[in-house]
């Protein structure tokens, strides 16, 4: 994997722990100065173009070129050191759902006082990964741990 998709030996849960380190002072600082809703709308909007191109970074090392299977064989990188606990529901070439059950991200967020935005840091990444990674590639989901619900339900498509 290249150095560009993700650091050698650092968690997916370390790295979103130093970004949000120096984002909390960004959404404070904007916050200040130019109100709520301007803060969150950038913070949303440098996460979500992150995530986009992390995830080009991540389709171009991708071994025989992006697939749902690709997309599945780097997930390691996001639950690694019990980052995210999940329940696989269904996993083929076109089809992949499972159930998030524990979310440190979100715990790590909430830890760090940044709970009212942790769905910008992080949820938010996830269908935008999608639109970086491959087009084909769809998410849908309803609720999320980050948002107060049960589980996350995620819900992966790959359109051939």
């Amino acid at each position: 994997m290249s150095q560009s998709a993700h650091p050698e030996g650092l968690s997916m849960l370390e790295k979103r722990k130093i970004e949000a380190e120096i984002l909390k002072e960004v959404y404070e600082t904007l916050k200040a100065s130019h109100g709520e809703e301007v803060a969150r709308k950038t913070i949303a909007e440098s996460v979500r173009r992150s995530a986009i191109e992390q995830a080009r970074a991540f389709a171009a090392t991708a071994p025989g070129g992006t697939s749902l299977k690709a997309f599945q064989d780097v997930m390691p990188l996001w639950t690694k050191g019990g980052a995210l606990e999940i329940e696989v529901k269904e996993q083929s070439e076109s089809s992949f759902r499972f159930n998030v059950t524990r979310c440190r991200y979100a715990e790590t967020y909430k830890a760090m006082g940044l709970g009212e935005i942790g769905h910008l840091l992080s949820c938010n990444r996830d269908g935008a990964f999608c639109e970086g990674y491959d087009p084909k590639l769809k998410l849908a989901r309803s609720q999320t741990i980050m948002q107060g619900a049960s589980h996350c339900d995620f819900k992966y498509t790959y359109e051939k």
